[in-house]
């Protein structure tokens, strides 16, 4: 039986990705990790992966919760290294 860690191993995500798709979506762990796991296969996906994650950024920044900010812009900094070189554009 695989477990999330295993799945999320096999994705090409990192595991704060994962929970950042997650939290946007509403929607359980696993599920982020084959939505993701997906979506990192065309160019409009990973673009609409960069923007929940920003969307994840901006909510925290709303209520305050300058950590989940800080962790939130670590994953961000991490899948625009590894999923869109070069294409950095502006702070979130």
């Amino acid at each position: 039986m695989l477990t999330l860690e295993d799945c999320i191993g096999l994705s090409e995500l990192d595991e704060e990705e994962i929970l950042a798709i997650a939290e946007h979506e509403h929607i359980p762990e696993m599920a982020a990790v084959e939505m993701g796991n997906y979506l990192c296969h065309t160019p409009e996906g990973e673009r609409r992966i960069r923007r929940m994650i920003v969307d994840d950024i901006n909510k925290a920044r709303e209520r305050g919760d300058t950590r989940h900010v800080a962790v939130l812009k670590t994953a961000l900094k991490h899948y625009v290294a590894e999923h869109h070189p070069g294409h950095a554009g502006g702070k979130p």
